[in-house]
Parts: C-alpha cells; structure tokens; sequence
C-alpha cells in the first residue's frame, strides 16, 4: 500500500506529514516507556524483519497480490509507540533508497502504514486479550484478529485520504469498494505472518513479547468475607528456551535469507493499492519518484544484469541498513529514558 508521488495533492501531503511528524513526536516519548534493556534490541530487529518480508508479495486474487504492511505486529512485540516507529524506519529506507513509496507521499504512508496499522491492530488485540482466557494461545488468537482487522482499517483510511485529495475524478464508492475488498483478502495473509511469528516468539521467550505482559492471573484473598486482589509479588522468572543474544541472531539470519534469497520467488503482479490504482484510473497523475535513479531503485543493485543476484543482494543492503537504522533510533531512546530516570543531584 506504498502510495506513491502523485496520487494525493500538495495540501493533503503537507497536511498528513504534520499528522506523521505530530504522531512520530508522541511515539518517541511513548517508547521511552515501553523500551528497556531486553527490548531495545529487539525493536531494531522488529524493523528489519518487516523490511524483508514486505519483499515476499503473495497472490491473493486475479493479477493481485499482497504483503505485509507489519503495525500490528510491531506494535504487539514491542508496544504500540515504538510499533509506530518501527514501521516509520521502514518506510523511509524503502523511500530513500529504494524508491517504494512517494517521498512527498511520505507523510501519507506513514499515516498510512504505520499509524492506522499499529493503532487499530493494537487496539484490537488489546480489547480481545482482556476478553480471552489468560493464556498464551489467546495472544496468537488475538495477534491474528488484530493484523487481519488492520489492513481494511489501512485501506479505509486511504480511501478517506484519496476523498479529500485525491488527483484524479474517479468515483469513491468504486475505489472504496475495490481497496476494502482487495485488502480483506490481504488481510489474511498479514493475520497468519502476525500469528505464526508472535507464536513464535511467545514460545521461546514470552518475556520479550509486549503484548504478552500483565496475562498472570492475579491471586485472590478472602478479607472479611470478601475476595481482593492480593499484593503484587515479584514476578517468577521466566523460563527462556533461549537467550536474548540468539534470538537476536536468529531472527536478523531468518530476515536476511527471506530478503536476501526467498523474496527472488515473490509474486510480481501489482500489490492491492496499485491494482485498484490501475483498474480505476486513480494512477493517472502518478510521478516519477524523486529517488529513481537510485542505485537501488525497484530492488535490484545497478549494473548487475542477473536478476536473483540484483534483488537479493538488495535485500540484503535493505535488511543491514535498516537494522542499524532502527537499533540507533531505539538506542536512543532508551538512553534518553536512561538519562530522565537517573538519579539528580548526587554531586559532592
């Protein structure tokens, strides 16, 4: 759903990079909150896996294929702020240097992609968690209603968007009903990629999912005849299959093959948005993006003529650029965190 040049006009852009600016502000401060020394690393991390696997189109009707827009998950392994930033990182690398998306549209996929995605995602997954057993299969059970919900949410607010500012006279009844239609059915396959990698996660280390935390069931006293909530106590450890270290390092390697390798055998056909586009005629003022000449442009390296070796290599850069992109945003945040919690005053 990467928006490119020309679809919406100047004043809409202008309006939805200063939505995207105010929300990146917020989610800055909110991440301070929700990054610590286990997730810090992990959010980078989040960056990059959904770098790679937004390079894995897959079919989902007639000439039409999808991929993974990532703010649901983002925002249930690392929290709703930092989610936001997450897929911010990736949107700006893949409008740098590789030309997917609109830089003066950039605003627009940001509010998108990452701010509809990771609120309406969240927000769903919140509310079923709390109306689901405690459990950790409730978690995947909600991480696949929350992805699947976020996609049409997505499509709706481009819709909306498109209303306000759209460059061509194109009916909106006709483009709400083809993106809300095409985005349910790539809603699916967002639902399982969010299921299968939160299960993943929450297997070996429950500890380091965001959405995973508080679910322990609160032990119960009998005062006076009543039941009350009895103090909180410290939490018992958690039995980790793995260390923070390897996981780390399994999901950087897991990235890079899927980018670096297995994205060669993506679907080619037009994602959703740019299938509606060419069915509808709402592509007709679209522009060249301003980073075409890129030397990665399109995902592929320049000059080299083998199409397996262009791409994945591509990925790779992708995939390395964006994990180091992500972990100094994250850094950051976490040292400022660091910085505001220390204690003052303790000079002699």
């Amino acid at each position: 759903m990467h928006v490119p040049d020309g679809f919406i006009n100047a004043p809409v852009s202008a309006a939805t990079g200063v939505v995207a600016a105010g929300a990146i502000a917020v989610s800055l401060r909110g991440a301070r909150r929700e990054l610590d020394e286990r997730t810090a690393p992990l959010a980078g991390l989040v960056a990059a896996f959904i770098f790679a696997v937004q390079m894995l189109n897959f079919p989902v009707a007639a000439g039409t294929s999808g991929h993974l827009l990532g703010g649901a998950l983002a925002a249930i392994l690392v929290g709703p702020f930092t989610g936001v930033l997450c897929v911010s990182v990736v949107l700006l690398m893949q409008g740098i240097l590789f030309a997917d998306g609109g830089l003066t549209a950039l605003g627009v996929n940001i509010t998108d992609m990452a701010i509809v995605t990771t609120v309406v995602g969240y927000a769903v997954f919140r509310f079923l968690v709390k109306v689901l057993p405690r459990k950790r299969r409730s978690v995947t059970v909600a991480s696949f209603a929350a992805a699947l919900l976020s996609v049409p949410a997505a499509a709706v607010a481009f819709t909306l968007i498109y209303a306000v500012g759209g460059t061509t006279d194109v009916s909106l009844g006709k483009v709400a009903t083809a993106m809300i239609g095409v985005h349910v059915l790539i809603g699916i396959g967002e639902a399982a990629i969010t299921a299968l990698t939160v299960g993943a996660v929450i297997a070996v280390r429950p500890d380091l999912v965001y959405g995973a935390r508080g679910l322990e069931q609160r032990l119960k006293l009998r005062v006076n005849g009543e039941l009350v909530d009895a103090p909180p106590s410290r939490p018992a450890p958690v039995a980790a299959r793995t260390s923070r270290r390897r996981l780390w390092l399994t999901g950087l390697v897991t990235s890079l093959v899927l980018a670096g390798f297995v994205s060669f055998y993506a679907n080619t056909n037009p994602d959703g948005l740019m299938k509606v586009a060419q069915d509808q005629g709402i592509d007709k003022k679209t522009e060249k993006h301003a980073a075409a000449d890129s030397p990665l442009a399109g995902y592929g390296v320049k000059d080299i003529t083998d199409g397996r070796v262009s791409k994945g290599l591509a990925g790779l850069i992708g995939v390395g650029v964006t994990v180091v992109a992500g972990s100094t945003v994250f850094w950051a945040v976490r040292r400022r965190r660091t910085a505001d919690t220390s204690p003052v005053g303790t000079g002699v």
